[in-house]
């Protein structure tokens, strides 16, 4: 049984970044790397999903909802559910 290879995220970016520049082919990747085209194809996916968060503010948080307004919004939704099942 073999073990499982983890590889680090800056290894990951690096094969990701050679992906989207499309200088080779997947099969040319995985072959250079020794890492399995569909996982390359898998990071190259999540890299471009997640670019934009390169560039948010470092200050800037996501809003936080509190526990008060989860309350009222489920209660909003059973009401809606009674009404509409009415």
């Amino acid at each position: 049984m073999k073990k499982r290879k983890n590889h680090s995220p800056e290894f990951k970016a690096k094969v990701a970044l050679e992906a989207i520049r499309e200088e080779m082919t997947l099969a040319e990747l995985s072959k250079k790397y020794g890492v399995h085209p569909t996982q390359i194809g898998t990071w190259k996916r999540a890299a471009i999903e997640n670019m934009a968060t390169a560039f948010t503010r470092r200050g800037a948080a996501p809003e936080q909802v509190s526990a008060a307004d989860v309350d009222k919004l489920r209660s909003k939704i059973g009401q809606l559910v009674v009404e509409r099942d009415f």
